[in-house]
């Protein structure tokens, strides 16, 4: 259920068994930190935009420089945003 391009974000899991809508929070977060522009548009067309806002809001595994990035193209306040709040 995962294309072949994006196989290598998921090196700790089985692909071939992995269902991306089952663990929806683990597969954002990984295309968010290391996806390329391929991985980006297959996560836009995989889940919702709401679902990728949420992670983003909720997420704080995701690096500062990744959080920074993913709230100037969303739009987001950086203190709306868990990797950059003033607790992580």
């Amino acid at each position: 259920m995962v294309s072949s391009h994006l196989h290598t974000l998921f090196w700790d899991v089985d692909v071939s068994a992995f269902d991306p809508s089952k663990f929806p929070d683990y597969t954002i977060l990984r295309v968010l930190e290391l996806g390329d522009q391929d991985a980006v548009r297959w996560l836009r067309t995989t889940f919702a935009e709401q679902e990728i806002l949420r992670v983003l809001r909720t997420e704080r595994r995701l690096s500062r420089k990744s959080a920074n990035f993913w709230a100037l193209v969303y739009g987001i306040p950086a203190d709306a945003v868990a990797a950059l709040s003033q607790n992580s």
